[in-house]
């Protein structure tokens, strides 16, 4: 039997990193070692290390779990910081590249990264932009294998009372998703599981190079 793909999830917390905590649960082919800043519940069965630190001491957790595979699922956004686009940029920009360099010095050969549909550095859109710069300098660190992920609306339940504007989005994603067509399809929403899904799938995938993935993607490799 091979041995089992070491992942580090770094933002364990959060929506997508619970979820694939739960999701890889009772998969021998995968030693997951979370990192995040405070306790959260486990999902039942689940066998993994927890590894609990301040950020700044990220690099050293991630070192600790000897990783094949980073997954870097960090992310907040404009409102929840109350304007601050410099509180933005510390989360989703200089704490992803802290944590993928870190990677890169635990000898990680393969990084995972949850972005967002619409990157680019050059977008008029501050969040967009800054998502998009943050893609351009993962790629510079020259992991032997790099998955960005690129997911329209996340839908799944959140800690804390649900924002009205993501509510009514998440309410009336499945119709709008339909009308999304063509190019377009690539906004449609994803399901927090089927993302999760998506990135256990993913790693430990032998094959080089820099990967974007859109929604179309994720159907694909749900079926795979």
């Amino acid at each position: 039997m091979s041995e089992p793909t070491r992942i580090v999830l770094v933002g364990a917390t959060g929506l997508i990193g619970r979820v694939v905590m739960a999701e890889a649960v009772d998969r021998p082919d995968i030693h997951l070692v979370a990192v995040a800043r405070r306790e959260v519940p486990l999902p039942k069965g689940a066998r993994l290390e927890m590894l609990l630190s301040d950020t700044e001491h990220w690099p050293d957790a991630i070192a600790a779990g000897r990783p094949h595979t980073v997954v870097i699922a960090l992310g907040t956004t404009i409102k929840a910081v109350g304007g601050d686009k410099v509180a933005f940029r510390a989360v989703d920009h200089d704490l992803v590249l802290e944590c993928a360099a870190a990677a890169k010095a635990a000898g990680a050969r393969q990084l995972i990264v949850v972005s967002s549909v619409g990157a680019e550095f050059a977008s008029k859109n501050f969040y967009l932009s800054v998502k998009g710069e943050v893609e351009d300098k993962l790629a510079k660190l020259h992991f032997e294998r790099l998955d960005l992920l690129r997911p329209g609306l996340l839908r799944g339940h959140r800690d804390g009372p649900a924002r009205p504007a993501e509510r009514l989005g998440m309410m009336l994603s499945p119709l709008v998703d339909l009308l999304m067509l063509g190019k377009l399809r690539q906004y449609r929403s994803v399901r927090d599981r089927d993302l999760a899904r998506v990135i256990l799938s993913l790693a430990g995938a032998k094959q080089r190079g820099r990967f974007i993935h859109h929604h179309d993607e994720f159907r694909r490799l749900l079926r795979r």
